[in-house]
């Protein structure tokens, strides 16, 4: 099933070209959101009056390309502190803004817009939230780039590459019976490398006894016997069960080096790996998503398999 989302990014002949070329999205139609008047023109936009952006319609197929992959691909094409602005161009319809339509993207923007307001000491100028409405622009505004090779772009031409090459999720048929059971956050963190909020994920503050395995396959990862609270709003852990159960790598998003960690035996993204953990315990400290597992308490473990690690818990 196909989905949209809508992404107010400046002036929308680059923002429109730029993901046209995304593998797994079928179409990307400049258009104005939001507005007050109905079927806007593009004259009648320009005056600011309307309240409109401008705006592209991303229609994408959630198994060939994440949520996720969209979103950081759109972070690079904005100066998402500027307000009113992108590139050479002025005025309210130049603002940024990300519109969605399903309420389970709701999740998935918030937690993004947060990981990206941390790179950032003032606030984001990018707005979110439920589409109001959409009108498609008018057909000269529709594959601009395409019929004027040379025309006005503020977007970085080395992203067109970029997006060309963007990785594509597993196939379908391999991931239905998981899409089901996940809930679109834990999709697009698993699947797609999102980061969850900090501070207000379901095992920031869980320190009962117990147990946290794969939320995709049931592996065990980690136990609560080596988990602590280090204060970075997430799960922290100084090791997991085994190290041969985590798989690391390097991860150069939002403009930082760090070591991305991954499930073993799922692929699953879990989170990341900081030097900075106890020093009498290793000094690690494994970061990772609520949203990428599932924790049991020890009371249940017997009953659900893991009797075997209890005597684990006393460390």
């Amino acid at each position: 099933m196909m989905k949209c989302i809508y992404l107010a990014g400046g002036c929308f002949w680059g923002t429109a070209h730029l993901f046209s070329l995304v593998p797994g999205v079928s179409s990307a139609t400049a258009g104005y959101a939001n507005s007050v008047v109905p079927d806007p023109t593009y004259q009648m936009v320009c005056t600011g009056a309307t309240g409109a952006a401008e705006t592209v319609q991303v229609t994408y197929d959630p198994d060939a390309v994440g949520l996720t992959d969209l979103l950081m691909l759109y972070f690079k094409s904005i100066d998402p502190t500027a307000v009113n602005r992108q590139g050479n161009d002025r005025g309210t319809q130049y603002r940024t803004g990300i519109y969605y339509t399903d309420a389970a993207d709701a999740e998935v923007v918030d937690t993004m817009l947060a990981a990206l307001q941390r790179r950032y000491s003032t606030p984001l100028a990018v707005e979110s939230g439920f589409l109001k409405n959409f009108y498609p622009a008018e057909d000269y505004h529709q594959d601009y780039l395409v019929k004027n090779p040379g025309g006005y772009c503020h977007v970085d031409a080395a992203l067109f590459r970029e997006a060309r090459e963007l990785r594509k999720a597993p196939a379908a048929a391999d991931k239905t019976e998981l899409r089901r059971r996940l809930t679109p956050l834990q999709w697009e963190v698993t699947q797609n490398g999102a980061t969850e909020r900090p501070y207000t994920n379901e095992y920031d503050k869980e320190f009962r006894r117990g147990i946290y395995v794969d939320i995709t396959d049931g592996t065990p990862l980690f136990l609560s016997s080596r988990k602590y609270n280090s204060g970075c709003g997430w799960p922290a852990f100084t090791r997991p069960i085994a190290d041969g159960l985590i798989d690391e790598f390097t991860d150069t998003s939002f403009g930082r080096i760090r070591t991305e960690v991954r499930s073993a035996s799922s692929g699953a993204h879990l989170g990341h790996v900081f030097p900075d953990g106890p020093a009498s315990e290793g000094g690690l400290r494994y970061c990772i998503n609520s949203a990428s597992l599932r924790f049991i308490p020890a009371e249940e473990m017997e009953a659900e398999g893991y009797g075997r690690f209890l005597p684990m818990l006393d460390e």
